[in-house]
């Protein structure tokens, strides 16, 4: 007699957990707060994920290779502090703006990944100094001062709308995530990457060069949130050094939630976008009901702390 398979929770959330978790908040946020279901909120949702969202495509890359990166947050700020300078100081065109900041961006990425690869620095410490020593570069940059004077156009990339209703960086992020679904499921370098991040010396020994792909994903996540700094400043309207403190906590979250591991080899880019959303609605619905930052702050990193153990027991689960 067959016997009949037990409920398990892991497996439960394996298979549903991040739809579970976004449509508990849906139903929390809209009883709490009568303004949040509104239209005008849902477009600010959809602003405000985007941002993370663009930057969790790199992250993706970057996890998969059981390696993490923590000066997103940094080159975030730093490159929308720049792009700022370039277009008020110097009158570039917005085009000639995105090509350099994502040659700058992808500079910051081959450091890093040349320090974790080349030079055998974990890619933690790598990419925590890498986020000290961009911070020191953005501020004297700026002196610390906020950068105004922004054109429309260039507001434009984070507060217009297209066919007046949908959020040009909410166009952008999709076309990020689209890009990242092609290249991880579709080509042989996203093969490849899952090949090294599963096992690096199998993958070495097979013929790869993981250094390349590691770097890579380093510059890939780089770029990303370089491109989603550009938006940021965008929003803001004005370039600000300050921003993007917490940016990598909600990156990092948003890409574990939608089931990335990090110790590698696992993880579908297109769940990223549904745990960036998880993210961004919870950061909408507690300012929405009038939550202090402290405490969001705490329930944040309750959530990362969820998400992490969460996958973890999987992998254990599966092990065992």
């Amino acid at each position: 007699m067959k016997k009949e398979k037990s409920f398990s929770f892991i497996e439960f959330y394996e298979k549903f957990g991040i739809i579970f978790i976004l449509v508990i908040e849906f139903i929390i946020f809209s009883l709490a707060s009568a303004n949040f279901l509104t239209i005008d909120n849902l477009f600010l949702v959809g602003r405000q994920v985007s941002f993370t969202g663009i930057a969790a495509v790199g992250m993706t890359m970057v996890l998969l290779m059981g390696e993490i990166d923590i000066s997103v947050g940094s080159i975030l700020a730093f490159t929308g502090c720049l792009s700022a300078e370039l277009v008020v100081r110097y009158h570039m065109p917005l085009a000639v703006v995105f090509v350099i900041i994502i040659g700058v961006s992808a500079v910051f990425g081959l450091v890093s990944g040349t320090l974790t690869t080349v030079f055998k620095i974990p890619s933690l410490i790598c990419t925590l100094a890498m986020q000290i020593i961009i911070k020191g570069f953005t501020y004297l940059m700026t002196g610390g001062s906020s950068i105004s004077g922004l054109t429309d156009s260039y507001k434009f990339l984070g507060q217009g709308f297209i066919l007046g209703i949908i959020p040009f960086p909410l166009i952008i992020m999709v076309i990020a995530f689209i890009c990242g679904y092609i290249v991880l499921n579709k080509t042989y370098i996203g093969r490849r990457i899952y090949a090294v991040g599963g096992n690096k010396e199998a993958a070495r020994l097979s013929g790869i060069k993981t250094n390349k792909y590691v770097i890579s994903t380093f510059v890939m996540s780089a770029v990303t949130a370089g491109i989603a700094g550009i938006l940021m400043m965008a929003r803001l309207g004005t370039g600000q050094p300050s921003i993007g403190s917490d940016f990598a906590m909600d990156v990092l979250t948003a890409t574990v939630l939608g089931g990335v591991i990090l110790q590698g080899g696992k993880g579908f880019v297109m769940n990223v976008m549904i745990g960036s959303f998880i993210i961004g609605i919870l950061s909408n619905g507690l300012v929405m009901c009038g939550v202090l930052e402290y405490w969001q702050w705490i329930i944040k990193g309750v959530v990362f702390l969820f998400a992490v153990a969460m996958s973890n027991l999987n992998l254990i689960s599966k092990k065992g």
